[in-house]
């Protein structure tokens, strides 16, 4: 067979490198050393309102608003001389201006290329003005949030107030009687029940208020990652046309699609059990079925989630009889804490999964040897929405621990753990059984 050239292999990569540039969401800029641009790509010219025509040989700084724009060939001069950088390799948020003037906020990204003897800097811009007007959407609900809850304070001092004058008056007209004495009692028992009732009303509002900002922003950022792994890779997909070779590449960006959709799709599952599960309308379901063969079939379907070189090592106990259960809840609960220990883990780390069955009690623990959780963190890992400090950059709505909590107190069981920061943890349970419905 005829081998490939090394000139037409610099082409195919032109060419992929090309159809990059030109596919690319976000928008692409080079600069030569004297800050003139010499190429931009569709997205750029979409971005800023610009043909490439009118932008290509000026200086990029016709791209920023004051005082910027006179600043930048200074800072580009500084950085050629002194070679410390204030954005090249690092990246920070800068303001950029579109033709028709008016101003957008940009994530901005520089990198330094040598070619031969001159220098280019290649400049990616990312607009973030959807994500500022989200945040700024989030300020205002908080602020008409916390407004909301100064009106109800205001009316629980008023009413307060109301029945405190009603039995004043009350008492100063039957003064003299024995029986007006019990009613006062009783009138101010009765203001002080009220005033408890709606500050407990308040307070709970006020609970409710934070848990529902606290939803938004986690699920504005959650959604938000895999939605763009989605749209990223399903361009590039489409760049790739013909060849074995590009079919494993747009293979590679299908999956990576997959995976971004199975990501959001245990996110809305999360969701739809806590529902479910708040408002009462989970029943359990026990059939007999033998534990060993269970757990078989849990491991089977963990497979396909767990990281590479993970394995899941089993240990059982006295697990050969039959139980009565509720198999799906069961599977739920093993599910969700095998999936925390694969998450938190590093590929090829081993995790254990030890059943055993002792005086008609069914102990379970899931042990990894993964990020572990800060000392910190352990009081509140059973709330909803709560997630420890050393995941923010690990995906997860912080609500599966909450689910499992949940599904145990529907089967009468309890869940505890142990953890030690960079040394794993170890969850356990327990579920009591009932042998005289076994067959």
């Amino acid at each position: 067979m005829k081998e490939k050239s090394p000139n037409k292999s610099k082409e195919e990569m032109a060419a992929y490198l090309e159809a990059i540039f030109k596919t690319a969401i976000d928008a692409i800029f080079t600069i030569d050393e004297r800050g003139i641009v010499e190429q931009m790509n569709p997205a750029a010219e979409q971005l800023f309102g610009y043909d490439a025509s009118e932008v290509l040989g000026n200086n990029i700084s016709m791209l920023m608003p004051n005082p910027y724009r006179h600043q930048h060939d200074g800072y580009l001069n500084r950085y050629i001389e002194t070679r410390q950088p204030r954005i090249i390799g690092i990246g920070r948020e800068v303001i950029g201006l579109r033709k028709d003037g008016t101003e957008m906020p940009l994530r901005l990204a520089v990198s330094e290329t040598m070619l031969d003897d001159r220098r280019v800097f290649t400049g990616i811009l990312h607009d973030l003005s959807a994500m500022k007007e989200a945040e700024a959407e989030i300020r205002k609900l908080n602020e008409d949030l916390e407004s909301q809850n100064d009106r109800l304070e205001l009316k629980v001092n008023q009413r307060t107030e109301e029945l405190s004058e009603a039995v004043n008056r009350l008492l100063s007209v039957n003064q003299q009687l024995v029986r007006e004495a019990e009613e006062r009692r009783a009138a101010e028992a009765a203001l002080r029940k009220s005033e408890e009732e709606l500050r407990n009303a308040l307070k709970k509002e006020k609970q409710l208020n934070e848990l529902k900002s606290r939803f938004v922003s986690m699920a504005s950022h959650e959604f938000r990652t895999p939605l763009s792994t989605v749209l990223s890779s399903a361009d590039l997909a489409e760049a790739y046309t013909g060849g074995e070779e590009h079919q494993q590449k747009r293979s590679r960006h299908l999956q990576r699609i997959k995976t971004a959709v199975g990501t959001l799709t245990s996110i809305l599952n999360d969701f739809l059990s806590l529902s479910k599960l708040e408002e009462n309308m989970v029943q359990t379901q026990a059939v007999n079925f033998k534990l060993k063969a269970f757990c078989d079939e849990v491991e089977d379907e963990m497979q396909g989630l767990l990281k590479p070189g993970q394995h899941i090592i089993q240990e059982h106990e006295n697990c050969n009889a039959k139980v009565f259960l509720d198999k799906q809840i069961l599977k739920n609960i093993i599910y969700n804490l095998i999936s925390n220990a694969s998450k938190y883990s590093n590929q090829g780390k081993p995790i254990f999964c030890r059943l055993r069955v002792i005086d008609e009690v069914l102990y379970i623990e899931v042990e990894d040897q993964g990020i572990g959780i800060p000392e910190e963190d352990q009081p509140y890992m059973f709330q909803r929405f709560f997630r420890a400090n050393n995941v923010e950059n690990i995906q997860g709505t912080g609500l599966g621990l909450n689910i499992v909590k949940r599904y145990l107190n529907l089967l009468g069981g309890d869940i505890s753990f142990s953890s030690k920061p960079s040394h794993g943890s170890v969850f356990s349970v327990n579920i009591p059984l009932n042998k005289s419905k076994i067959e």
